[in-house]
């Protein structure tokens, strides 16, 4: 059974002739009558038999037609899509950790393209949901950071998840706070300076572990500690409560304002400051679409490493 044949007997039901069908649908009488021959025989039923007036639909043909229909309704939908002059658009999305430059390279790489005619996304999201959007394509490109911490277990996901990691540029850790938090003019942040203001983290899941964290020195015993999904809300949990959070110090005033600042995080033996390996992760052996070449670039001109 083909596709053609069904749009045969649709075309014969319509007409009630197979003359008439064959007219409409540009083929001989004989090769319309000989596919439909073919296709009772595969079937075993009768579709239509023929009287003075055309051909009339049998039972057998009246319940093989609701079939027909549906399956080549469908067909003509996916031609009305992906079909030359069609309704599809191409898609192109990232997934990264709550970085403000990943949003930035984002807008300008959307801003080179016609985006009436692809449907573009950016996912904010948790560490775990960035691994998992690239490994099922839901996102090309994947945006996130491995550390001397998380480094075997990251790793050994990202093989999981047929994932090969990008190094775009090594960072030191800095303390995230707003400008006018009553540690925003020192050189530098020590931890025990922190222990009285809430730390803020990023949300990772019920289930996640201290390796999915986004901040570095997620095991220590913090006295404070509140949990926030967004930026947004990170920023306002900032000003209204004092709150800081441990990040890579690469900020974009363009999207987040100049209500925060990054100081310097001041290591020491108990706390060290583990280097951020800031990179982008892909498919393994899979090219770059044009979207994605594009982002790349921008991701690397912010960070003023091309």
């Amino acid at each position: 059974m083909t596709l053609t044949q069904l749009h045969y007997v649709i075309t014969i039901a319509e007409t009630k002739s197979f003359n008439k069908a064959a007219e409409k649908l540009y083929v001989s009488q004989p090769s319309l009558t000989s596919a439909m021959k073919e296709l009772e025989k595969e079937l075993g039923i009768s579709i239509f038999y023929r009287n003075g007036r055309g051909a009339v639909l049998t039972n057998d043909g009246t319940e093989f037609l609701l079939y027909a229909k549906q399956i080549y309704g469908q067909y003509e939908s996916v031609l009305e899509k992906y079909g030359k002059g069609g309704s599809y658009k191409k898609k192109f999305g990232v997934s990264t950790q709550h970085y403000s430059f990943a949003v930035k390279a984002f807008v300008d790489m959307a801003r080179e393209f016609d985006m009436s005619k692809y449907e573009f996304a950016i996912r904010e999201t948790r560490t775990g949901e960035v691994i998992s959007d690239v490994n099922t394509m839901k996102s090309e490109i994947g945006v996130l950071y491995l550390c001397d911490f998380n480094r075997k277990s990251m790793t050994k996901l990202l093989k999981n998840a047929n994932l090969e990691f990008h190094h775009l540029i090594d960072c030191q850790a800095y303390v995230y706070l707003w400008k006018n938090h009553p540690l925003a003019k020192e050189f530098s942040i020590r931890f025990e300076q922190l222990e009285k203001y809430p730390c803020l983290s990023f949300e990772q899941g019920d289930n996640s572990s201290f390796y999915l964290a986004e901040e570095i020195l997620s095991t220590n015993e913090y006295p404070q500690v509140i949990k926030a999904n967004d930026r947004a809300t990170m920023l306002n949990l900032m000003i209204g409560l004092n709150g800081y959070t441990l990040c890579s110090g690469i900020i974009c005033e363009e999207l987040n304002g100049s209500d925060c600042i990054a100081v310097p995080f001041h290591a020491d033996e108990q706390n060290p400051n583990s280097l951020m390996e800031i990179g982008y992760v892909t498919r393994k052996n899979t090219i770059l679409s044009q979207m994605g070449e594009r982002y790349i670039h921008y991701i690397k001109q912010y960070l003023n490493i091309e």
